[in-house]
């Protein structure tokens, strides 16, 4: 009996464990490390919520949740049942997997026990899926797009300023919509914008004459005359400058200009969302022949690999794009894996998933 009360006093103080370093990954880690976007730090508490309801399904509770959780097998049988139970397509299999390797590479890093988690996990397979090309635009449907919005409305010079940002940064919406006015520099020789990326890291983008000039106008307009530098660029009209405006309005604005540019230039499609803009921008310095490392850079990509594919550059263009190397001329949320009624989901301090 004594080594079954030791294993039982084990398996609970594992659980505690593993719920506390999950906690401390999705409150603490990520929107301090990883990423500030809402819909990211969604995504991966769906993953977290998928993964304990299916534990639940097998019968694991409080009292015997422990590393065997985590094991390669258990994690195989749940991509099957994402796909077998849920209908969820392979590149969403893929999407959870890596958020689970991601936590268990975390919690291995935090307690080496659990190491061998994360190292069975990175030997299983990813779903094989069709690689989804991303449509950039042309120039001439870039310019029918800029000249969408109307000037002599408020909101509509706001728009403009929007899409100028975006296609001129080719930073993704998240890093525009979560800029502040401090991040802007107009004032120097070489204006630009620090954009705060993934994990936190900065980069600098300089900006062209035109969107410097309505950049400037815009802030005064809609910042005043000393505008607060810890106030969101594109705010919410409900929240105020402290309120950073909502994706899905961003998105309905693009698409609301879409449908009226594509009237004058059939090449904007009506369903343009706004990493459209971000690889059309990549795909014009491409175009303008600057050096490939630097694109990756702007872009915020940590490998030239990874350019490579989001600019769709086959293997007969790789050359090419690897020869513009030569001669470039340019440059605290309360913890709550506390046990309430003493299930799983509350264990780790997941709120119950809907659907």
């Amino acid at each position: 009996m004594n080594w079954c009360r030791r294993w039982i006093m084990k398996t609970k103080k594992d659980a505690s464990i593993i719920a506390r370093h999950l906690s401390s990954f999705l409150n603490d880690y990520l929107p301090s490390q990883k990423t500030e976007s809402a819909h990211t730090l969604k995504s991966y508490q769906d993953t977290f919520s998928l993964y304990i309801q299916f534990l639940e399904e097998k019968g694991i509770k409080s009292s015997n949740f422990d590393a065997s959780c985590f094991e390669s097998p258990r994690i195989e049988e749940w991509l099957r049942w994402l796909r077998d139970c849920r209908g969820n397509q392979p590149q969403t299999r893929n999407n959870r997997l890596a958020s689970l390797r991601t936590f268990l590479k975390y919690m291995g890093h935090k307690d080496p026990r659990f190491l061998y988690l994360y190292q069975g996990a990175s030997e299983i397979d990813r779903c094989r899926t069709q690689k989804k090309k991303v449509e950039g635009l042309s120039r001439p449907a870039v310019k029918a797009l800029l000249d969408s919005p109307d000037q002599k409305k408020r909101m509509g010079r706001r728009d403009l300023v929007m899409m100028l940002m975006l296609y001129s940064t080719a930073a993704r919406i998240d890093e525009i919509l979560s800029m502040k006015v401090g991040q802007i520099h107009l004032d120097g020789p070489k204006p630009y914008v620090n954009i705060i990326g993934k994990g936190r890291k900065v980069r600098t983008l300089y900006l062209l004459p035109r969107t410097v000039a309505h950049v400037k106008k815009y802030l005064v307009e809609f910042h005043g005359e000393s505008p607060d530098s810890e106030a969101y660029v594109f705010y919410s009209r409900n929240e105020g400058i402290y309120g950073k405006l909502n994706p899905a309005t961003a998105d309905k604005m693009l698409k609301k200009h879409a449908a009226r540019a594509h009237e004058k230039c059939s090449e904007v499609p009506l369903s343009l969302h706004a990493h459209q803009l971000r690889h059309a921008k990549a795909s014009h310095w491409l175009e303008d022949g600057m050096n490939i490392v630097q694109i990756s850079f702007l872009l915020g990509h940590e490998q030239l690999q990874t350019t490579m594919v989001y600019l769709d550059i086959t293997t007969d263009d790789e050359a090419k794009a690897l020869a513009t190397l030569e001669g470039e001329n340019s440059t605290k949320v309360e913890r709550k894996w506390k046990k309430k009624d003493g299930s799983l989901r509350d264990l780790c301090g997941l709120p119950e998933r809907k659907g």
